[in-house]
């Protein structure tokens, strides 16, 4: 971005309380007068804006959007991957009182559509060219859409489409041109109330119509003051960061750090993590299971390579390591001889592990997706704990945070400030705060279901410990969390793969798991019809499920549904079942809806095979 003149902004100390993400700006606007607050690798090469500098940007975008005619309350989508620009154009539009629509990049044109269609969307903020294509694909079909502006040059894609640095130079110009255009942007955000509507996030519906979660500035801001307290972060912290900030908790902590004059650097992509950590040395980072699990396989295999006696060590380091934090994540002292042990592997093992991942770590963070049990042994016995918390985009997303000082394995934390918690008699659990969601964008039956009598139903089981400590257990709602913090609708997907003749029953795999699979059960009389119609020989259902000709045509099946999904979406391997379902055997109910916990226990082996040795 080009900054031009620089026009002071007056009388913005002290900065406001953080009653809305609106006073957020003027918080690091003169607070953390340091040299970087947020930036991104580009080429192995950090690249960023001062405190300053990004005040200036966001002031001069929230003019420049106001100036392409955004009113308090229009929503504004943005569809980017996570990157200052997606930051700075956020707070530019609560700044301005508008509305904030992230859509996930990785989401299809039809996809983006709905959303924009449903949100009544009037400016969309891409990134790419790639971006900009999916929305000029269905435009004509998006008739509240007045503007499209792109980070990157739009030339070749469409004339019509605005740059963002000409969004930012337009807000600018009006701050040399307008004596009080430096006043109006103050007065306009200072404007904004707590209860004013501040983004409308689209979370996967059980029916798979995302359903738009209203947040309010109340909802944000109370989220951010209590996940800072809980989280402690400092003006001398470090973030990498590469989740999406169109998930919630990624942009919450986002929040956080700005808040808390932590210097945020954005990975240049998920595939550059391995070098950007080592160019950025954080010493906090987010992240979801999955990516935990890839970066402990890194080390593990690194320490496998390494030549004897050297790989021994390492070997008994590790569990060294898995042996303290055995003991110490579940409350119990370690005898004299592993502390012992723990010092001397620190020496020669643990330092050299952290070493790989920058040398600064204090403490990772998880979210999204259950966190193994394995996986924060491991991390915390070479000294890199992982925060584990719990959430929803309709809370926020933070309910329960782990304290950095009392860790808990096999638990999701206690209650942040301001959040409580129950049980319902059936085990789910319930939260209300300041910080719950005032309901869904156009679905008063799905709010009336979600909010009943003062409180947010989860959808999730779990138990509270006497100490407050809450553990989740099982889930109510029929949606599949990847171990990436993907969220899968499985019906709708089940259904297309149903519509084919050949297909009696599908049930969609991938909870807490790295990618999504399929059981499917044969229609095995329309099967037969085809295989002598191709003048293949018949076989028993046993033989033929394993065959390899009767496999392809399955899967000739779901290749065709996959290209209409998302990446995250795809189904990448399916295995076929000899047996039908049927009430008698208990995998369907009386009203034949698939009872989807006896279908994966019955069928245990077979989907351990689908994901065995290949996640």
């Amino acid at each position: 971005m080009a900054y031009y003149l620089r026009v002071a902004l007056p009388a913005v100390d002290p900065a406001p309380e953080l009653n809305t993400i609106a006073d957020l700006p003027f918080h690091f606007s003169g607070r953390h007068p340091k040299a970087l607050l947020v930036g991104r690798v580009i080429k192995g090469e950090i690249r960023g804006q001062s405190s300053k500098d990004l005040f200036e940007a966001i002031r001069d975008l929230s003019l420049g959007f106001r100036a392409l005619g955004v009113s308090p309350g229009d929503r504004v989508a943005i569809m980017s991957e996570s990157r200052p620009e997606w930051l700075a154009c956020d707070l530019a539009v609560l700044t301005a009182g508008a509305v904030t629509v992230p859509i996930y990049p990785t989401l299809t044109a039809q996809q983006a559509q709905y959303i924009l269609t449903d949100s009544g969307a009037r400016l969309a903020v891409v990134s790419t060219a790639e971006q900009l294509e999916k929305i000029q694909h269905v435009r004509h079909h998006l008739p509240a859409l007045q503007a499209v502006v792109s980070f990157d040059p739009a030339h070749g894609v469409s004339p019509s489409a605005i740059e963002l640095g000409d969004v930012e130079e337009r807000g600018h110009a009006r701050m040399v041109a307008e004596w009080g255009a430096a006043r109006e942007y103050r007065d306009v955000s200072r404007a904004v109330t707590p209860d004013r509507l501040a983004t409308i996030i689209y979370t996967s519906g059980t029916t798979g119509e995302p359903k738009g979660v209203m947040l309010t500035h109340r909802n944000l801001a109370s989220n951010l003051v209590a996940s800072q307290q809980a989280l402690a972060c400092t003006p001398d912290d470090v973030a990498l960061s590469f989740l999406p900030l169109s998930h919630a908790f990624e942009r919450t902590v986002t929040y956080v750090y700005l808040a808390s004059g932590v210097t945020i650097v954005f990975a240049e992509s998920m595939e550059t993590i391995g070098r950007d950590i080592t160019a950025v040395r954080p010493t906090i980072m987010t992240a979801v299971p999955r990516v935990y699990e890839k970066v402990q396989a890194r080390i593990l295999a690194t320490g496998q390579s390494l030549p004897n006696p050297r790989r021994t060590i390492f070997a008994w380091g590790v569990n060294v390591g898995r042996a303290r934090a055995h003991s110490e994540l579940r409350g119990r002292a370690i005898g004299r001889l592993l502390r012992l042990q723990a010092k001397l592997a620190e020496r020669l093992v643990f330092s050299k592990i952290r070493e790989g991942v920058g040398g600064r770590i204090r403490y990772f963070v998880s979210g999204s997706a259950p966190l193994p049990a394995d996986v924060a042994e491991f991390f915390y016995g070479v000294g890199m704990p992982i925060i584990e918390g719990y959430g929803l985009t309709e809370t926020a997303p933070v309910l329960t945070v782990n304290p950095p000082d009392a860790l808990r394995l096999g638990t999701v934390g206690k209650a942040i400030a301001g959040v409580e918690l129950k049980i319902a008699d059936d085990g789910e659990i319930l939260a209300r705060g300041p910080n719950v969601m005032s309901g869904y964008y156009n679905k008063p039956e799905a709010t009336a279901d979600a909010l009943r009598d003062g409180w947010f139903h989860t959808g999730d089981v779990g138990t509270i410990d006497a100490d407050g400590y809450l553990a989740i257990t099982d889930r109510k709602k029929d949606l599949l969390v990847t171990s990436g913090g993907k969220k899968i609708a499985p019906q709708p997907i089940e259904a297309v793969i149903k519509r084919s003749p050949l297909v009696s029953e599908a049930v969609l795999l991938g909870d807490r798991r790295k990618f999504v699979a399929a059981l499917i059960v044969p229609d095995f009389a329309a099967l037969e019809r085809r295989l002598k119609a191709l003048g293949r020989p018949p076989a028993s259902r046993e033989e033929l499920v394993a065959r390899p000709d009767v496999v392809a045509l399955y899967q000739e099946i779901v290749d065709g549904l996959n290209r209409e999904l998302s990446q995250f979406e795809r189904v990448k391997k399916i295995a076929l079942l000899p047996s039908e379902f049927s009430i008698d055997s208990g995998e369907l109910t009386p009203t034949l809806k698939v009872k989807r916990k006896v279908v994966e226990e019955r069928y245990r082996n077979v989907i351990e095979r689908l994901y065995g040795g290949t996640e």
